[in-house]
């Protein structure tokens, strides 16, 4: 069943249409919901009350747009609105959002430690711009899409977007650095007992 008569069917009251959007975006609001809250309970809890509003909102729907902006809005705002209720927390498995395919050992040791910093890096940036980061690195939606979800206009987008991509990137490259000093430390006592 397509978006277009999901919807039709959703709002004749039939749950079939809801069912069909439910197998279609669960995936990639749990994932996004997951990047900006951080917390995996928390972005099941998101999204099941983001599919709850859709359902309760479906006659609002301008059915002559496409359902996915609309939905990854309410997600997106509904993520937001939960960090704000709650302390920010860590990710606690983001193996889930981010699957490593690596085959050697020792790509699998460097992939993990680029998610280690990745994951440091997102949690210490504010839920606005991991919202900005995840929708356009991990949802693949472009500026024009992401001003409709975050209901900003596109300049908007454009400045976010460039603040959360040069905080990321402070992150990153503070992070590498620590890394090579603490690799660096760890050869240096190596070498000392001879």
């Amino acid at each position: 069943m397509d978006d277009e008569t999901a919807i039709a069917c959703l709002k004749q009251g039939d749950m079939g249409g809801l069912q069909a959007l439910v197998r279609r975006y669960q995936g990639q609001a749990l994932r996004t919901a997951y990047l900006v809250c951080l917390q995996q309970d928390l972005a099941q809890d998101v999204v099941q009350d983001a599919f709850i509003l859709a359902w309760e909102r479906i006659a609002q729907f301008d059915s002559r747009r496409a359902f996915a902006p609309w939905f990854m809005r309410i997600v997106t705002n509904q993520a937001l609105m939960a960090v704000r209720r709650q302390q920010p927390a860590g990710l606690d498995s983001v193996e889930d959002a981010l699957p490593d395919e690596s085959p050697s050992p020792e790509q699998l040791l460097e992939a993990a430690e680029t998610r280690e910093q990745v994951r440091s890096a997102l949690a210490s940036m504010t839920a606005l711009q991991r919202s900005a980061i995840v929708l356009r690195y991990y949802v693949g939606m472009d500026q024009t899409e992401m001003g409709s979800v975050l209901g900003i206009p596109v300049g908007t987008v454009k400045r976010r977007l460039h603040d959360a991509r040069q905080r990321l990137r402070r992150l990153l490259t503070t992070s590498a650095h620590s890394s090579v000093g603490q690799d660096t430390t760890r050869v240096q006592h190596k070498k000392e007992p001879k």
